[in-house]
């Protein structure tokens, strides 16, 4: 709960007691008490108090695949002492190297797109009728990995990782963003301020936590048909128009304004930025006339097929990576003093997807906390500094290996709201 948190829960209790068993009932004291205290609950109350308090905690908790909380006490070890672990090497950023992943993932992008054009043709070539209905999603699932690996170089452009030349990263940036239709300045503006505030309960620009009287009484939320749906629309339109269009998972004080990336007006950009902003936009407008002529000439059905169904893919890998790289049942929030940039980095998940979503995404996800710690590191290096740094992070250092489609469910289902005051807040749901 946090300090702050438990005063409004305590006040509640009393009309609470009996009213239906509570999820950790089965638990013996003793473990419950462990928990209250990686909780950050006062782990000295009575077993019925405890039980209340730790009722929103339960599904998270029972989840028998879920890794450890990381210490609620902030960490004794300094960003100094994690980059001196690091060899200097993994620093440098090369914008050849940078280039050569780029022209791989063109290459490949490519190669799958030709490949595919002999699909509609697969009982030409010996094979039945029913094979295209397997070729095709294999194809939309390789290229949709593919066009993902692009995204990530543009986003080492916006960290300025892909090389130390600004003037290439943002040339190179605006380039891939705007042919997935990404407003470049503006992410990269944004993104910026999601770096700086990771773990924040009020000022993370991104999968920002609701507070419980954000949540209110969504008891429909309750149900697995609620929650397969809310998956679904939440890797559908959660990208676009959901996050960069209406900003739904910013934080709070964006409400009932302008926080729409597209705009050179909204309340994230300085005046400064403006025509940043508009240069950025303009060059999206050019990548959908570049997709309105190819519907044109191609028509609309061979586009979609080619292009538009592996771009819808590449935006829920978008959602899927974030959401999954700061929420879980077991990672904190940080409210007033308790907050700070290092205390917030830290507080992220690896995660592997497989070798080949790994590799086709250059590591985004299995080295995210590298990532936060130090983001103009290039991608290529981040294996080998992720070794040296859980070394000195110890149990701070989160690796979780919950296959995904359950640490998803797990994630949506248990993460619903944390409590309005505190000041070490975690996640906790309806039930």
């Amino acid at each position: 709960m946090g300090k702050g948190g438990e005063q409004p829960v305590r006040d509640q209790v009393a009309g609470k007691k009996g009213l239906k068993p509570f999820k950790l009932n089965h638990m013996p004291t003793e473990e419950l008490r462990k928990w209250a205290k990686a909780y950050g609950v006062d782990s000295e109350k009575n077993r019925e108090e405890l039980l209340f308090l730790m009722n929103g905690f339960a599904d998270g908790i029972m989840d028998k695949n879920r890794p450890s909380n990381p210490p609620i006490a902030p960490p004794p070890f300094t960003l100094k002492d994690l980059k001196d672990a690091i060899p200097k090497h993994c620093f440098e950023r090369h914008l050849s190297t940078s280039l050569g992943y780029l022209a791989v993932d063109l290459l490949k992008a490519f190669l799958l797109g030709y490949a595919a054009t002999y699909i509609s043709q697969a009982s030409a070539y010996g094979l039945p009728q029913w094979a295209r209905f397997v070729l095709w999603p294999m194809y939309w699932w390789a290229q949709g990995c593919t066009l993902m690996g692009v995204w990530v170089l543009s986003h080492e452009c916006g960290h300025q990782s892909f090389s130390e030349s600004e003037f290439a990263n943002n040339l190179v940036g605006t380039i891939f963003h705007s042919a997935l239709f990404v407003p470049y300045h503006p992410w990269r503006i944004t993104h910026a301020k999601h770096h700086n505030n990771t773990g924040s309960c009020d000022n993370d620009e991104v999968f920002s936590p609701f507070t419980r009287s954000d949540w209110g009484q969504e008891m429909l939320r309750e149900t697995p048909l609620a929650n397969f749906w809310g998956i679904f629309v939440m890797f559908t339109v959660g990208w676009i128009p959901g996050y960069l269009v209406m900003n739904i998972t910013g934080p709070r004080k964006y409400r009932g304004k302008n926080a729409n990336h597209f705009s050179p007006t909204a309340v994230f950009f300085t005046k400064e930025e403006y025509w940043l902003v508009v240069q950025s936009v303009s060059m999206v407008y050019v990548a959908l006339a570049c997709l309105g002529y190819a519907i044109f000439v191609f028509g609309f059905s061979t586009v979609f097929a080619f292009y538009l169904v592996p771009y819808l893919i590449v935006n829920m890998f978008l959602v899927l990576l974030t959401f999954l790289q700061h929420t879980d049942v077991y990672m904190p929030h940080f409210r007033g003093a308790e907050w700070n940039w290092f205390r917030g980095a830290i507080c992220t998940i690896d995660r592997s997807y497989g070798f080949f979503w790994d590799r086709a995404t250059h590591h985004i996800t299995d080295t995210h906390v590298c990532h936060h710690l130090f983001s103009k590191m290039p991608f290529y290096h981040a294996i080998e500094a992720t070794a040296h740094i859980k070394r000195v992070m110890g149990p701070y250092y989160k690796h979780d290996p919950t296959p995904i489609p359950q640490a998803v469910y797990r994630a949506y289902h248990c993460c619903q709201f944390i409590e309005d005051t505190g000041d070490i807040e975690f996640y906790k749901n309806v039930k």
